[in-house]
């Protein structure tokens, strides 16, 4: 049996407009759905008691934030498998069955995430994990059916399953022992890549990561904050060189993490010639707090172990200088 856990935090109209779509459509008996709700004021608990008395509810009496609210939640259930699913995702019918099977016909399969559409527009992949997502040699994730801001139309071009990097945690499957295990996710992260890190440990971990698109989600998206908001672009860039630093082998870390000292550098000189003041001061506090923040992980068990190399791909020079806008496109990806 699965847990589809939703987490939700004042998020009634979500909960109302969506919840619905996951109650209807998710087989009975194969799933048990659950909202884990943190500290929510907006009376989305009597919500869930009046319109959904099936869904179990998991109360916090705060805010745990998304990973430590996750976490608790997660600690709480004994399901085999674990859908970690956002808010504002609406699901087909049958769209579980595809995850159940490939876990189930895969026991090295550790996670897995299905086809993510757009809820505002269906013909084109969401922006948060489309069909499945990597990483570039410098540490910069892209997905089949979007790189960077280029979001791909849905003409059946990745409905392939194929291994990925790291799934999205708007729709990701995972076996809930091997969650616990491997930490869960990163509370420290706050916001912005804690699945990446997450998944990253699940490879370390000996397991594969797979998008299966037989499965299909909406997903509104849009993300708490917007694309430009210094607040976005403080924890992409931090926690994006805590993602290298936590997963990566000695061997590798030092350089990757010069190169991205160096493209971040040049990212901080674009928001300066622009006169965008506040988004280079985040750029700037973001290397100051990872400086502090990386010593809690210098002893990584499983840094020296396993190194499971990211794409070869510098999504940069493809995207920018080579005009590269999909994902089919790219070299050495063949269109698979």
């Amino acid at each position: 049996m699965v847990a589809v856990i939703i987490l939700n935090w004042n998020g009634a109209k979500l909960l109302e407009e969506f919840l619905p779509s996951v109650v209807d459509n998710t087989t009975e008996g194969l799933a048990e759905i659950i909202v884990a709700d943190n500290g929510s004021t907006d009376g989305s608990l009597q919500l869930l008691k009046e319109k959904f008395p099936t869904v179990r509810v998991i109360p916090f009496k705060e805010n745990l934030g998304f990973a430590e609210g996750y976490n608790r939640a997660i600690s709480m259930t004994s399901h085999e498998y674990t859908v970690l699913l956002n808010s504002d995702v609406s699901v087909p019918r049958g769209w579980l069955e595809p995850l159940v099977d490939a876990m189930d016909e895969n026991p090295e399969l550790g996670a897995c995430q299905p086809k993510i559409l757009s809820q505002k527009e269906s013909v084109k992949f969401e922006y948060a994990g489309a069909s499945g997502g990597f990483l570039d040699r410098n540490g910069y994730p892209y997905c089949r059916g979007r790189i960077f801001g280029s979001v791909e139309t849905d003409r059946g071009q990745y409905d392939t399953p194929v291994p990925i990097f790291w799934a999205t945690g708007a729709a990701l499957m995972i076996r809930t022992e091997l969650y616990k295990r491997v930490g869960g996710l990163d509370k420290d992260f706050f916001a912005h890549m804690e699945e990446i890190d997450l998944c990253w440990r699940i490879r370390l971990a000996g397991y594969e990561i797979a998008a299966i698109p037989a499965s299909r989600v909406y997903h509104l998206g849009g993300g708490s904050l917007p694309a430009s908001d210094p607040r976005k672009t403080y924890l992409n860039f931090r926690n994006n060189l805590l993602l290298l630093h936590k997963n990566l082998p000695e061997s590798d870390v030092r350089l990757t993490l010069l190169r991205r000292r160096l493209l971040d550098t040049l990212a901080w000189m674009k928001f300066m010639i622009t006169f965008d003041l506040a988004n280079a001061n985040a750029i700037l506090r973001a290397h100051k707090d990872f400086r502090t923040m990386r010593q809690k992980y210098t002893s990584h068990p499983d840094r020296n172990l396993l190194h499971l190399p990211m794409s070869r791909t510098n999504i940069l020079t493809a995207y920018y200088l080579r005009g590269i806008r999909k994902y089919s496109k790219l070299p050495r990806n063949n269109g698979k």
